[in-house]
């Protein structure tokens, strides 16, 4: 097994604490994909049939309103994407997601993932853990909106993914931090000088 697949189980591992011999089943039914920068891995309104994790490049998830452009995450590195109420429930996809970079990944389809209940005993179990750590993610950035002014998300993002400035066009920052281009630019620039 090659070094990046090696990555992708230590990450499972992490996720989902598995036995050598179940991280060793799952991990073999990840296939590796390649993305070029502004390939699309999903659109809104389309099945989503693939759970991917990222070995290289960044990935923006986003919709389209009536009103703007709305990013709802941007993921590099070490993280699983797909819209997971479209992925477990077989709804519509709610999200875009666009490669931002040329991009390496390993997906699993959704056939593929749904065997893994047969294959590995513990699966459900493992399964519920990876979903709950989903929805610990998603009320952290949930309670940052609520809780925390605009001034204090951006500090917490920069900190958290300074790379980030440098990579993306800062209004998908700003969108997905709940801001206007012009209040983030406002809290930037003060950043900056402060």
């Amino acid at each position: 097994m090659n070094l990046s697949m090696t990555e992708l189980e230590t990450y499972i591992q992490s996720y989902f604490g598995v036995s050598p011999e179940d991280l060793a089943a799952i991990a073999s039914q990840f296939k590796e994909k390649q993305c070029k920068k502004g390939d699309f891995l999903l659109k809104t309104g389309n099945h989503c049939d693939e759970l991917s994790f990222i070995q290289s490049g960044l990935i923006r998830i986003y919709v389209n309103t009536q009103e703007k452009e709305v990013t709802q995450w941007i993921s590099s590195k070490g993280y699983f994407v797909t819209d997971l109420s479209a992925f477990v429930f077989d709804n519509p996809a709610r999200w875009n997601m666009q490669a931002l970079t040329d991009m390496k990944l390993y997906t699993i389809s959704k056939k593929d993932y749904r065997l893994l209940g047969k294959d590995i005993p513990k699966w459900h179990e493992l399964e519920k853990l990876f979903i709950a750590r989903c929805f610990a993610f998603l009320e952290e950035r949930i309670f940052s909106h609520l809780s925390m002014s605009a001034e204090e998300r951006y500090q917490l993002f920069f900190e958290q993914n300074k790379s980030l400035f440098n990579e993306v066009p800062l209004q998908y920052i700003a969108s997905m931090l709940g801001m206007t281009p012009e209040t983030f630019s406002r809290i930037r620039k003060k950043s900056i000088q402060s």
